[in-house]
């Protein structure tokens, strides 16, 4: 089958598949004379775990790792556990600090007025001129975790 047939059975575009392979993650598939990949139902069956597995929050390489997994005949389901338990954990981590995050935003546009002078209470506390609290307490609370949310960086 060829990729652009694979595309559309995984859901994912054709310049993904080939990065895919290019990562290792998928096995190789084989190459006809022309040097067309010719792909498998193996191929469609691994890229749609890939995908799977990123729309519940695994990186690429946890994605690539469980597809190794998959792969082994060892394979232990307390294994496979125990990673999406950590991931659940991270995903738990990140909406605390989205939450920290969302209430320490809401509470700076509620301190603004949004009118017509120079004086923004917004920059202001961003700044650190501000008497609405401590922004960097407010981010290292929300980012115990040790990762730093994308509002700090």
């Amino acid at each position: 089958m060829k990729i652009q047939q694979v595309a559309e059975k995984t859901g994912l575009t054709s310049k993904t598949i080939r990065f895919y392979e290019q990562k290792g993650l998928i096995t190789p598939p084989h190459r006809a004379d022309n040097g067309y990949r010719d792909y498998g139902e193996q191929h469609v069956s691994e890229l749609q775990m890939i995908r799977r597995a990123r729309l519940v929050g695994f990186t690429l390489d946890e994605s690539g790792d469980l597809l190794a997994l998959s792969r082994d005949p060892s394979l232990r389901s307390a294994d496979v556990k125990a990673r999406a338990e950590s991931k659940l954990v991270e995903i738990d981590e990140k909406i605390a600090e989205l939450a920290a995050m969302k209430t320490t935003l809401h509470a700076l546009t509620q301190a603004c007025p949004g009118d017509g002078d120079a004086q923004c209470p917004i920059i202001e506390a961003l700044r650190g001129d501000s008497e609405l609290g401590d922004l960097k307490a407010d981010a290292t609370s929300c980012c115990a975790s040790g990762t730093q949310s994308p509002a700090v960086n």
